[in-house]
């Protein structure tokens, strides 16, 4: 993993960057390489990963705003997140689907509590999950799973791109998947909702309406808390 601060205000940016340093030995993790630029020219010329980027917004030369574009074009897995003391740029940051908007001066238990949020969301984005057919083991991103449906003994596993007849049962993924962005709502489902569109208390549409899942009555009020609780981790 690598962290890059990008601001004007060196000395925002080393205090930022001793409260990561922090978040990291009081979580008992030995902390990433962490990398300060002083303008987005230097940080879009960095061709190494870019996970978790602290952006200012008013810097000299290309504002913050446009380097989150940026950034997102390159990698849409990027987590953003945007520091600024001007709250009227909010709009265009959340266009670009910044992770969070933390205000000056810094709050150091409000970037502990995002940060925690921000490395969840990064560990399921890097795990590989391996699917075995009768044909073969596929190997394919947590993310990248739409649903799971079961299928007599075995599954089907709805993968953005594709779908596998996997030759385990709904019991095995329920196990394998112990993650907050999958839900089981019944015995022969479990969605990824990451990719719901919308639901109503008997369907849930995922993929832009591509797909749909059964969804009971009683895990209804469940399913609604725990999809409210997943977008809110995603803000």
């Amino acid at each position: 993993m690598r962290i890059l601060i990008c601001d004007d205000d060196l000395e925002l940016s080393q205090q930022l960057e001793k409260i990561l340093i922090s978040f990291f030995q009081k979580s008992s993790l030995k902390y990433p390489e962490i990398v300060i630029y002083n303008n987005g020219t230097d940080l879009l010329q960095d061709f190494q990963s870019k996970d978790i980027v602290f952006l200012d917004i008013e810097m000299p030369g290309m504002n913050g705003i446009y380097i989150g574009n940026e950034l997102k074009q390159q990698n849409n897995n990027a987590i953003i997140f945007v520091v600024t003391s001007y709250s009227q740029y909010l709009d265009e940051a959340m266009r670009f689907h910044v992770f969070r908007y933390l205000s000056k001066p810094l709050d150091k238990q409000r970037i502990f509590r995002n940060m925690k949020d921000a490395l969840a969301l990064y560990n399921n984005s890097i795990i590989k999950i391996s699917i075995e057919t009768k044909n073969g083991t596929f190997v394919v991103l947590s993310k990248d799973i739409v649903f799971i449906e079961a299928n007599n003994h075995k599954t089907i596993v709805h993968v953005s791109d594709n779908d596998y007849l996997c030759i385990h049962n709904i019991n095995y993924w329920l196990n394998q998947l112990h993650m907050p962005s999958f839900f089981q709502l019944h015995r022969s489902f479990i969605v990824n909702l990451e990719h719901v569109s919308s639901f109503d208390h008997s369907l849930i549409y995922l993929c832009n309406n591509q797909y749909q899942a059964y969804l009971t009555r009683r895990k209804y009020t469940q399913f609604k808390d725990a999809f409210l609780l997943y977008l809110e981790s995603r803000r």
